[in-house]
């Protein structure tokens, strides 16, 4: 038996992490460490595998992202609510800062449970920041298709950074009937976005609510991303679609997006869950459920 690693197995809004505390120790993971354990098959399985680190910027805690397929990534909304619970919890306050890749995001308790709120800070539209291959001087439409150019599947969309690129394609059906699985990852990969992009279709109910389907950058398919509702919300309200405070219903679950006029902030709000603690051996890298240590279990509860 190898040295043995502890980990914490979260979710938000079906959004699967496996949470790693190297503040102390610094495990020596690399990427296809990551994918193996990310890999339900073979590991606990997650969406994005989160280490948390000490912050070298002052904040309460740095949390170091990375996607499924091994590759490091600027930021991940559900995550920083997860990491938040339990960096709250931690210190026994109603705020916690968590550094990032992206900078530095603010997360507050909400009278809920297993409810926090995150300031994911100002959404960046310029081509250059998003980052886009070309020019464009209005990212609320970009010129981006798949299917015939006379009838297109998907054409258009809208692009944001939230701390990553995203684009979302307004759809007049439901947001099922599209292919995404299928169209997901020629957009993700299209040459127009050097970095790769998260893909969204996004459907408007009403001012206040739309459905939305996401291929996420280095997942695939997932029940919910959380900088893809931040910049739907934000799409959605620069092409005067909604309200600035819009109830975004992905498949794990409902995420309360507001724009704040203010100062321009997107504030996110949605469920967390702690699902259990594990073991793995750093050897093999086989893995154990154990039981919830006091601390873990205090952050479930609180």
């Amino acid at each position: 038996m190898g040295e043995q690693l502890h980990f914490l197995k979260m979710n938000g809004l079906g959004n699967e992490f496996i949470v790693i505390d190297a503040r102390k120790t610094k495990p020596q993971l690399g990427p296809e460490a990551v994918r193996a354990l990310s890999d339900g098959t073979s590991g606990p399985g997650c969406d994005q595998f989160i280490t948390l680190e000490q912050s070298a910027l002052g904040a309460d805690v740095f949390m170091r992202i990375h996607n499924a397929d091994g590759g490091e990534v600027e930021a991940c909304g559900n995550a920083t609510r997860c990491v938040g619970r339990l960096i709250m919890a931690e210190l026994g306050s109603d705020k916690a800062s968590i550094e990032t890749v992206a900078g530095i995001l603010i997360a507050h308790r909400c009278e809920q449970v297993d409810m926090v709120t995150v300031d994911m800070g100002v959404p960046k539209f310029g081509w250059q920041d998003i980052p886009l291959s070309e020019p464009f001087e209005d990212t609320r439409a970009i010129e981006l298709q798949i299917g015939p150019i006379d009838a297109p599947i998907l054409h258009t969309p809208s692009a944001v950074n939230i701390g990553n690129p995203h684009a979302i394609f307004w759809v007049q059906d439901d947001v099922e009937t599209y292919g995404l699985e299928v169209n997901g990852p020629l957009l993700e990969n299209h040459m127009i976005f050097p970095e790769r992009a998260n893909i969204s279709l996004a459907q408007v109910h009403n001012r206040s609510e739309l459905p939305l389907k996401v291929w996420e950058r280095g997942v695939g398919l997932t029940q919910a991303c959380g900088t893809a509702a931040c910049a739907a919300g934000v799409a959605a309200y620069r092409n005067k679609l909604t309200d600035r405070k819009v109830l975004v219903h992905l498949p794990g679950g409902d995420i309360v997006i507001e724009w704040r006029e203010a100062d321009d902030h997107i504030l996110m709000s949605g469920g967390t869950e702690l699902e259990y603690a594990g073991m793995i051996d750093l050897e093999d890298l086989s893995w154990r459920k154990v039981p919830l240590s006091c601390d873990a279990a205090a952050g479930a509860e609180s």
